[in-house]
């Protein structure tokens, strides 16, 4: 067991990023926050559209960071999961039902806009829930805000006064970043139509910045109302600076699409009198096509789809690498993500302290991950299953008996888990076997593999047999090695990859390999 002593002075000079990340907070308070306060960590999501895994993932980034300050100092730290519930809805987003409906209330805040599945109070709650569900059932901590709730109570109220104080400085900032039409029209504040409920895109006219008080034009008529309680709210790069003040965030991370907003609102939080949050930029998830992943296209991963096919760590684990490099984020990088967290889980046991630091299970788990291990890997599951064609659980684990000793889902449940996802991974996902008869040299060698099976005993070693396909691919005249694996695969699994066949062999069972290699033969 290592002490948290060691943990500490480990962190310290770790290069695993939640740690670099988290000593920016050391800096920022090298003696505290002032007063004892929590150091806070924000999360924004806009919920114009379904959450989906790029939602999740800013929150597990920041978690992560959270977790390893904590590893750091002492102080006390919050997480504020912030939904911009309040922005106007924009377009109707692809992926959701009852468009028609939709369109009839663009511009409204969110909060206002009915919910297309008829199921909450307004289409914001039903995607703030899905959010908080997926959060929850993560075990996230956190707190749950809402911009409609902070905007109507007041509690923005005091932030929103200071904007008006200083609306021509904030006008100053964002001015030249605009185009000339744009800057004809541009306020910082949204004031809300007193007859539509439109969240309105005009200009306004500060007439007592301690009573919120704004003169615009809507409809026409001039209307002066107050911005205060929900009477407006602002626009998004203003809007950001607002609540980093209001809420003194401290620390809150960014994609990388957000660059200049994060540098505007760094700016406007300065003339507001305070210091922007500390953070970074990352990387966007892109689709198999290599295009944004956007939640109104609905071109993401679901967080339910990943699910379907993969554990929640294995989701983290994908989350948690190389934060600042764009990857793709589709449904065939599910298995090897599943199988590397499990090569780095198997490690970190034997590993000291500097190193377990910088392994991802150390920040997946908060810590030592479970002690489980895995008996075989992903891909050898989804191979055995893709052999198999339909496949129940219970067949898979009969399978399991010729190559794991005492197996069952009572002692290896994390392995049950990933049958039930391999049986869906192969149902639904993997390309169907399309098995090649073998040619040339193959022939001879595949029955040389045949009767070297024969002689063996049902329940010989894996590595006996690895062995035998080794020798056979080094002495059958193949130009590389890789050709003789090639072509087993292709013959034998219908695939152009796969696993160690002495592995497959011994899990599928010497008698029914040495079916395969028949039917192949048969071609």
């Amino acid at each position: 067991m290592i002490d948290e002593h060691s943990i500490r002075e480990a962190a310290l000079s770790s290069k695993a990023w939640p740690y670099e990340e988290a000593r920016k907070l050391l800096t920022r308070y090298p003696d505290g926050k002032p007063g004892g306060e929590a150091i806070l960590f924000e999360t924004g999501y806009g919920p114009s559209g379904l959450p989906h895994i790029g939602t999740f993932n800013e929150v597990l980034r920041t978690t992560m960071v959270r977790r390893a300050f904590a590893e750091l100092s002492d102080q006390p730290t919050r997480l504020i999961a912030f939904s911009d519930d309040m922005d106007g809805l924009r377009k109707v987003p692809d992926n959701v039902p009852n468009r028609d409906m939709l369109a009839e209330h663009l511009g409204k805040p969110l909060t206002q806009v009915p919910d297309p599945f008829g199921k909450f109070e307004s289409f914001a709650h039903h995607n703030n829930a899905m959010l908080r569900e997926f959060l929850d059932r993560f075990g996230f901590q956190y707190e749950f805000a809402s911009s409609t709730d902070y905007y109507s109570s007041g509690r923005f109220d005091d932030a929103l006064r200071a904007v008006l104080r200083q609306y021509d400085a904030i006008m100053g900032v964002m001015l030249p970043t605009l185009g000339e039409e744009r800057r004809a029209t541009y306020s910082p504040v949204l004031p809300i139509s007193p007859t539509s409920g439109i969240v309105l895109q005009v200009p306004v006219e500060v007439l007592d910045p301690e009573t919120g008080m704004v003169a615009f034009m809507d409809e026409g008529q001039r209307i002066e109302a107050s911005i205060l309680s929900g009477g407006a709210k602002l626009q998004w790069k203003v809007d950001w600076a607002m609540r980093w003040v209001a809420l003194g965030v401290d620390y809150e991370m960014a994609g990388k699409d957000l660059i200049d907003s994060v540098t505007q609102s760094s700016k406007i939080a300065r003339v507001l009198g305070a210091r922007p949050p500390e953070g970074f930029n990352y990387e966007m998830f892109l689709d198999e096509h290599g295009q944004k992943i956007s939640k109104s296209k609905g071109n993401g991963l679901s967080l339910e789809q990943w699910l379907t096919y993969g554990p929640e760590e294995s989701l983290a684990f994908y989350a948690y690498r190389e934060p600042k490099k764009a990857k793709q984020l589709h449904l065939g990088v599910i298995p090897r993500a599943i199988d590397e967290y499990w090569q780095f889980r198997g490690n970190y046991a034997d590993q000291p302290v500097e190193q377990r630091l910088g392994n991802p299970v150390h920040h997946i788990h908060g810590g030592p991950p479970p002690a489980e291990t895995l008996p075989v890997t992903f891909g050898l599951l989804l191979n055995l299953v893709g052999v198999m064609g339909e496949a129940t659980r219970e067949q898979v684990w009969g399978y399991l008996g010729n190559y794991v000793p005492d197996a069952s889902p009572a002692r290896y449940p994390a392995l049950d888990a990933l049958i039930g996802h391999a049986i869906a991974y192969v149902r639904d996902v993997a390309e169907k076997p399309a098995r090649r008869a073998p040619q040339g040299i193959e022939v001879a060698a595949l029955q040389r593999l045949d009767a070297e099976l024969a002689a063996l005993p049902v329940n010989a070693p894996a590595e006996d047999i690895q062995n035998i396909v080794y020798e056979i691919g080094k002495s059958g005249g193949f130009e590389q090695l890789r050709d003789w694996f090639r072509a087993l695969y292709e013959t034998l699994l219908g695939t152009s990859q796969g696993p160690r066949m002495g592995s497959f062999i011994a899990l599928y069972g010497i008698a029914n390999s040495r079916m395969l290699i028949a039917e192949a033969l048969a071609r």
